[in-house]
């Protein structure tokens, strides 16, 4: 199938107009004419190579949602015209025990990235997102609630399993109390699904800028790190911190705020930290974690969720060709939280 996408030629060139070929559908493929692509710190890092091993040309995006153009011959959950989304893997081993448990982001053998990441049976480099079409393995397609925006539902591929997960894996739900440290993309979602579950949500920041906003977004209470006295009286407040800041920082401030067998969870910051201070953990057997996304049942699981809540992220829709523009504002934190391009505005192959 031929297509045409947005793909980064280098580390320090900007993306630019990139026509390829999508593969054949295999039996148990599904193919999908994407209508919208969030896009996500990790497309800017990987299109720099920040994290080493970009292979070029790189065609970025993992939060795709769009609807089904063809299915091959052995495809049993969709058909043309569904409302389908693909997350940040498309597929894995399929056989060792993380994939039989529904954790393929933890696949033994490595999971299959939406890009950059060589297909299990060519070694062909995948192409994402930002591109007018995909096909990918039914296994890793998901279904969109009818009720939900499609043009604001991109972002929850990413951004918002990145954040659900982790509430779920500790048990978030009413009663729980959950400070949410950073107020991005995955922050504004961390507190919406947070809220969604019924928790008592607090926003940490640095600075009151955010209050207004983080009230909006149905935050309970919010916390400037900076206020010692502030921090003191809230010590021990917290179950679960939820930490989206995406560059190096120092988590120390925040420990003291977990309660006994308390959490904070990393899910920002892929790279170094700064050293923390053993004896708040210690004293109080509260530990640090980090969090990468969620299965295929589980991010199915936060979609019908939002679905059933009317959960959405709040979103800037861009043209393909204003991408460049977008990745500059990214990194000036000028976004308001997630930006999407509306693939209606990339034409199609001649």
């Amino acid at each position: 199938m031929k297509t045409i996408g947005y793909a980064a030629q280098s580390a320090d060139t900007p993306l630019e107009p990139f026509h390829f070929e999508r593969r054949d559908l295999r039996p148990n493929d599904v193919a999908i004419d994407i209508e919208y692509c969030g896009v996500c710190h990790s497309d800017l890092h990987t299109a720099r190579s920040d994290w080493k091993g970009t292979v070029y040309p790189n065609v970025p995006g993992h939060e795709i949602v769009g609807r089904v153009s063809a299915v091959g011959s052995d495809v049993e959950n969709y058909t043309v015209g569904d409302k389908v989304a693909v997350g940040c893997m498309v597929d894995s081993c399929q056989h060792c025990d993380q994939c039989h448990g529904g954790e393929e982001q933890y696949c033994r053998h490595g999971m299959t990235g939406t890009y950059n990441s060589p297909d299990r049976i060519t070694g062909d480099i995948t192409y994402g997102g930002y591109s007018k079409h995909i096909v990918v393995r039914e296994e890793f397609v998901l279904s969109v609630p009818d009720n939900l925006d499609m043009s604001k539902a991109a972002p929850l591929l990413c951004a918002g399993i990145t954040t659900y997960s982790p509430l779920r894996t500790w048990n978030v739900g009413p009663g729980s109390r959950v400070g949410v440290v950073g107020m991005g993309g995955l922050g504004h979602m961390a507190i919406k699904l947070a809220v969604g579950l019924g928790a008592h949500v607090t926003v940490i920041s640095r600075t009151a800028d955010k209050e207004k906003d983080a009230m909006e977004l149905g935050a309970d209470a919010f916390l400037i790190s900076g206020d010692r006295a502030a921090m003191k009286e809230a010590a021990g407040s917290l179950d679960l911190i939820i930490d989206t800041v995406p560059v190096k920082h120092d988590i120390n401030p925040y420990l003291p705020l977990l309660d006994i067998d308390g959490t904070i969870c990393l899910v920002g910051q892929v790279g170094p930290m700064a050293e923390f201070m053993s004896p708040p953990l210690i004293m109080g057997r509260r530990r640090i974690a980090a969090s990468l996304i969620g299965g295929i049942a589980e991010t199915q699981e936060m979609l019908d969720f939002c679905g059933r809540m009317n959960i959405l992220p709040e979103c800037e829709m861009i043209r393909m060709d204003e991408i460049n523009e977008a990745f500059e504002r990214m990194e000036r934190a000028d976004v308001r939280y997630r930006f999407v391009i509306d693939m209606a505005s990339l034409d199609a192959p001649a």
